[in-house]
C-alpha cells in the first residue's frame, strides 16, 4: 500500500505545475491574510450533519455514529428508499440559498466536515458522491464571496475514538499503516482537485484527534509526524495552501507540538462551555506567542446566546478567528437554523435507538421523513436571529 501511495504522490506532483501563492489566503505571523493583503478575521460557521451525520442532530441517543444512523434509516425505509432519502437529504440540507444566507448575515467562512467514505472506497479508489457535492458547494461559496475550510471529520479507521469519527471506538488510524496511507491519499486527491482554488481558505486535516481516555502517551507523539506527512502530500500539488493542525485530546491541547515544521501553518482548537475569561485560552495564547503562529477556534457554541457573545468577544479581543458549531440542526435554539421537529419523530427516535422493537407504521414514517426533508429547506426552517446577534452578526430584520 505504501508503494501505491508513493507512486500516487509522485504522479500528482508531476501532473500539477508549481502554483503561485497569489489569490490565496495565507498566514503571516499570528494572522490570516486575505489576497488583498488585509488581515482576515475569520467569522465562520460549520456545515455539520450534512456530509458527516451525527446522531444527536437527529435526536438519537444510541444510534450516534454515521454507520448506525444509516443502518437505522435502512431499517425504517428499506435499502432503496433509504438510498433515495440520503440523496434528497444531501441535496436539501445545504443548498445554494443556505450559502447565500450565510454570507448575507455576516459570516465570511464556512467549515465543511467530511466523511472519508463519501470520497473513496476502502481499497483507495477516489470515487463517491461527495466529490460532486463538494464541487457544488465550493462553487456556491466562491460565488457568494465566502471562504471554505475543508475538514476531515471522519478519517479511515477513526482518528478520535468516539462515535463522530465513525470508527470502531478507538483511533485506529494511528495504529494501522493502511488507514494512515488512505488518509494521506485522500488529502492528496483533495489537494490536487482543488489546487489553487481561491474559495478554499485551508485544509483542516483531522477533527478532534486522539480522545483523552486513550493511550495518549503512545498516540500523541504520532500526531505531528502524521501532519507533516499529510502536509508534504498536499504541498506537492497545492503549494500555497494553508494547512490547519488540530491539537490532540479533542483539539484541546498543543502540548505534543514543537516549532512549525513548514510555513503557512495554522493551529486550531475546539472549546465548548468553557470559562469566558482569558484563563480558558491562555495555554493556546502561549503557544501562539511562542511560535508566532495563527490560532483558529474551529468549533464552539451549543450553549446560550449570552455565553456565545462573551466567548466570541474573548477571542476577538485576542485576534483569534472562530467557527461556531453548527449552522443547521433539528429543533434547537443553539444554532443558526432550526429544523421543525416532524410529527411522530419521537417514534422514529425510539425505534432507531432500539428502545422499541416495533417499527412505526409506514404512514407515520413516510409523513415524518417528508416533513423532515421539507423542513430542512431554509424557507421552511426557523432562523434563530438572537443566535446571530450573539455572534455580532445581523440581527432580526
Amino acid at each position: 500500500m505504501r508503494s501505491l501511495i508513493s507512486t500516487l504522490l509522485v504522479a500528482l506532483s508531476l501532473a500539477v505545475p508549481a502554483l503561485a501563492e497569489s489569490g490565496l489566503v495565507r498566514t503571516q505571523g499570528k494572522s490570516f491574510v486575505a489576497p488583498d493583503g488585509k488581515v482576515l478575521h475569520i467569522k465562520g460557521i460549520s456545515l455539520g450533519n450534512w456530509l458527516m451525520p451525527e446522531g444527536y442532530m437527529f435526536k438519537f441517543e444510541v444510534a450516534k455514529a454515521p454507520h448506525q444512523i444509516y443502518g437505522a434509516f435502512e431499517q425504517l425505509l428499506g435499502t432503496e428508499r433509504a438510498r433515495a432519502f440520503w440523496t434528497d437529504y444531501r441535496d436539501r440540507y445545504i443548498a445554494e440559498d443556505d450559502i447565500r444566507f450565510i454570507r448575507s448575515v455576516g459570516f465570511n467562512t464556512v467549515r465543511i466536515p467530511l466523511h472519508w467514505n463519501l470520497f473513496m472506497t476502502a481499497d483507495g479508489t477516489m470515487t463517491g458522491p461527495g466529490w460532486a457535492l463538494l464541487d457544488r458547494v465550493l462553487g456556491w461559496v466562491r460565488a457568494a464571496g465566502l471562504y471554505a475550510i475543508v475538514d476531515l471529520h471522519a478519517a479511515p479507521g477513526g482518528q478520535t475514538g468516539i462515535n463522530h469519527d465513525d470508527g470502531p471506538g478507538y483511533p485506529l488510524m494511528f495504529y494501522v499503516p493502511r488507514h494512515r496511507d488512505l488518509t494521506v491519499a485522500l488529502w492528496a486527491a483533495i489537494a490536487k482537485r482543488y489546487a489553487g482554488n481561491p474559495a478554499i481558505l485551508g485544509y483542516d486535516i483531522l477533527n478532534e484527534p486522539i480522545a483523552p481516555y486513550h493511550d495518549v502517551a503512545t498516540l500523541n507523539p504520532r500526531l505531528e509526524p502524521f501532519y507533516r506527512q499529510v502536509t508534504e502530500a498536499i504541498r506537492a500539488v497545492d503549494p500555497g495552501r494553508i494547512v490547519i493542525l488540530a491539537g490532540g485530546q479533542w483539539s484541546s491541547s498543543f502540548d505534543m507540538f514543537g516549532p512549525p515544521f513548514a510555513d503557512n501553518l495554522a493551529y486550531t482548537y475546539h472549546s465548548f462551555w468553557a470559562s469566558t475569561n482569558r484563563d480558558s485560552i491562555q495555554r493556546h495564547l502561549n503557544f501562539s506567542n511562542r511560535y508566532n503562529v495563527p490560532l483558529f477556534l474551529g468549533e464552539t457554541g451549543e450553549l446560550t446566546d449570552e455565553w456565545n457573545a462573551r466567548f466570541r468577544t474573548l477571542h476577538e479581543t485576542h485576534g483569534i478567528g472562530w467557527s461556531f458549531w453548527t449552522y443547521k440542526n433539528l429543533d434547537t435554539p443553539s444554532t443558526v437554523v432550526s429544523i421543525p421537529r416532524p410529527d411522530g419523530w419521537n417514534d422514529i427516535v425510539a425505534f432507531a435507538d432500539g428502545r422499541t422493537a416495533t417499527k412505526p407504521p409506514d404512514a407515520l414514517i413516510d409523513r415524518a421523513m417528508a416533513q423532515y426533508l421539507d423542513g430542512m429547506r431554509l424557507p421552511n426552517a426557523t432562523v434563530r436571529w438572537s443566535y446571530l446577534a450573539s455572534l455580532g452578526l445581523k440581527a432580526a430584520p
